[in-house]
């Protein structure tokens, strides 16, 4: 087993010393709970467990401190017992025994343990100034990169926040839960659920898929994915719609793509059912619509939708964006339109399959985290055309540019329109869709018919369909030709 390298932490330490001397403040540090951890873990096996479970070299300010709790890490994982004798063994085996003080010192840190009943709240304290010292390095590397010329503004910024949180992240752990501490939250979601009316998730406003996924559920990760202009933005802005206007649910929407006039003429069709091309000024509305288009869109101007159009969207920018949306207009579902168009980490940036992996468990993390529904819209590759004994039907494996997208997503979802990709020439299928349930990490899979009126940017269910056409005919002959809008909205 490698021994730890301390080299890192040393320099760390190193730096943050010295800009405490400038500043004229001495760093974050507990020099005697650092002893009192040390001395510790000398004396109670016990305490050897709790602190390498929490703790890292960095933890300690002092570097003979660091030498030491890192002869200990190397005992632990030899499998060797902690006392004295072992530790200073060690320490005489790395050539480090007398840079630390030698033998005297070791046997002085089991006189600085106040109580290994303490270990607890000793370890809170070595982590807290640890991620001050962190920040303190943080908030450094992003004044110097500030001051730099060369720094675009948009590296700078997404730098900053990535430091900051990784000083945050790298520093939290959450604690290990019992079965039956789990298993009593588990009977408390179960009861609440059945005291609710309806679906437990939020919404698609499609009574065909929510019967399948009880509504989209916290914290999961649901992928959209299609070919080019299959319909994927429009799909996603019918359930962003459907939640915001007829559920009140808030909901916002990361459009890398679209601007947001864009997207609102794309809700305002679906909304009206006047014909996209009337809508974008192709031909013109006459009075009588102009007054339709008015009062269909009332219900939507007052709708909880929130729309950010950032293009190549950080990820840290995203993460924080999302964040404050939800602590301050109480957000609960969000929509990015699509991964592939956001911004990974530097480091990433020219490897393209660990900049979209790492972009897809970010999104995972932080539906995780604050526990929302996010559903991220994805490209496929040319694959799936290219099928034709399937009749171009998707598959998980046509995920484009990296394997990680399907296996962080809780749900899978393709959209396929076979008229559309040129596997079918009739010209009855030119409407005909299909959303394809091809990953369900808590329930079934399966495809579901659907109709899309591209005319109107509109997915709606087959039942809806045949309704409104058989009201159509008969309306049609009293000389009246209906709108599928008149009946309840655009589902």
């Amino acid at each position: 087993m490698p021994r730890p390298n301390n080299t890192k932490a040393a320099g760390q330490q190193k730096a943050i010393a010295d800009i405490g001397l400038e500043m004229g403040h001495v760093p974050p540090q507990a020099l005697d709970v650092e002893e009192a951890v040390l001395g510790a873990m000398l004396l109670e096996s016990s305490c050897v467990d709790e602190a390498m479970e929490s703790l890292t070299p960095g933890c300690f300010y002092d570097e003979r401190h660091r030498t030491i709790f890192e002869a200990i890490s190397a005992l632990v994982n030899e499998h060797v017992s902690v006392d004295i004798i072992t530790v200073g063994a060690k320490l005489k085996e790395m050539g480090k025994l007398e840079m630390v003080g030698g033998t005297v010192v070791l046997a002085g840190l089991s006189d600085k343990v106040g109580s290994a009943a303490h270990m607890e709240y000793y370890v809170r304290i070595l982590k807290q100034k640890t991620i001050q010292r962190d920040l303190i390095t943080a908030a450094t590397q992003i004044l110097g990169d500030a001051y730099n010329d060369g720094v675009k503004v948009d590296d700078l910024i997404d730098k900053a926040q990535s430091r900051v949180y990784d000083a945050i992240q790298n520093n939290v752990r959450k604690d290990v839960q019992d079965i039956n501490s789990v298993i009593n939250q588990a009977m408390d979601r179960i009861q609440k659920m059945q005291t609710v009316e309806g679906i437990a998730g939020v919404p698609s406003g499609y009574p065909s898929i929510d019967r399948v996924t009880n509504g989209w559920q916290k914290s999961d990760l649901i992928i959209l994915a299609a070919r080019p202009s299959v319909g994927k933005t429009a799909f996603a802005l019918n359930i962003a719609r459907n939640a915001a206007v007829d559920h009140h649910i808030p909901v916002a929407i990361f459009s890398l793509e679209m601007s947001s006039l864009q997207l609102a003429m794309r809700l305002m069709t679906s909304e009206s059912g006047l014909s996209a091309d009337k809508i974008k000024g192709g031909s013109k509305l006459e009075d009588d619509e102009w007054n339709y288009l008015e009062m269909s869109l009332k219900n939507l101007a007052k709708a909880p939708l929130y729309i950010d159009e950032t293009p190549g969207l950080p990820l840290m920018e995203f993460r924080t964006k999302v964040k404050n949306l939800v602590k301050q207009k109480g957000v609960r579902l969000v929509v990015v339109d699509y991964l592939q168009l956001m911004q990974g980490p530097v480091e990433y940036r020219g490897m393209r399959e660990q900049e979209v992996a790492a972009i897809s468990r970010m999104l995972k993390a932080t539906a995780k985290e604050l526990e929302i529904p996010i559903i991220a819209l994805s490209q496929l590759s040319r694959a799936a055309v290219q099928r034709r004994e399937s009749n171009g039907k998707p598959q998980l494996s046509d995920l484009r540019e990296s394997g990680s997208i399907e296996q962080d997503a809780d749900m899978v979802i393709f959209i396929h329109r076979p008229g559309f990709v040129g596997m079918s020439d009739d010209p009855a299928e030119k409407d005909k869709a299909q959303i394809i349930i091809a990953k369900h990490r808590n329930g079934e899979t399966c495809d579901i018919d659907m109709i899309f009126k591209s005319e109107k940017v509109r997915f709606m269910e087959v039942d809806d369909v045949t309704f409104l056409q058989e009201v159509g005919s008969s309306m049609n002959s009293a000389d009246f030709t209906p709108d599928d809008s008149q009946f309840g909205g655009p589902f």
